[in-house]
């Protein structure tokens, strides 16, 4: 009598037919991937060249230089977030918000420099990590904390030092 196959598909091989185990991401928060680190690169430093320029023209941006500090991509590459920082850091959320409402035509301008299947949707955000570093830096310097970071001086054990004449 011939054998029936069920439903179920088995691999011909010792493999196990789908997703390598390399595909697979169990950890969420394994971090963006080489790809992502080398588009979020290219996104920079197109966005960097056009806001040099000043083609945008706004009130909020006129006499005002961003700093494009790092752009992360999605994984599928279709939207981004750029984190900007005016220089000097003030009026950041006018200066983030007049930025936000020209995204389509800085997408537009980034489509014509890149060469990527898709020029993903842009997002503004403000780089706080300047202001937190300045912080720390803050509590690094205060008195408190210097004092807990001086350096003792080394002491001495009297007794070894009287058992060693004797």
């Amino acid at each position: 009598m011939p054998r029936r196959h069920s439903s179920v598909q088995r691999p011909r091989s010792g493999r196990s037919g789908g997703r390598t185990a390399h595909a697979e991401r169990p950890n969420a928060k394994a971090g963006p991937s080489q790809r992502q680190l080398r588009v979020g690169e290219l996104l920079r430093h197109a966005l960097s060249d056009i806001l040099r320029r000043g083609e945008v023209r706004d009130p909020d941006l006129a006499g005002v230089s961003v700093t494009v500090t790092q752009v992360i991509p999605s994984p599928d590459m279709r939207h981004a977030t750029v984190f900007c920082e005016p220089l000097g850091g003030k009026n950041a959320g006018p200066v983030i918000a007049a930025l936000n409402r020209h995204k389509g035509f800085l997408r537009g301008e980034m489509g014509r420099m890149i060469e990527l299947k898709f020029t993903p949707e842009l997002r503004f955000v403000e780089d706080t990590s300047f202001a937190e570093a300045e912080k720390i830096e803050g509590l690094l310097k205060s008195s408190r904390v210097r004092q807990d970071l001086a350096p003792t001086a080394p002491t001495i054990d009297k007794t070894e030092d009287d058992d060693d004449e004797s």
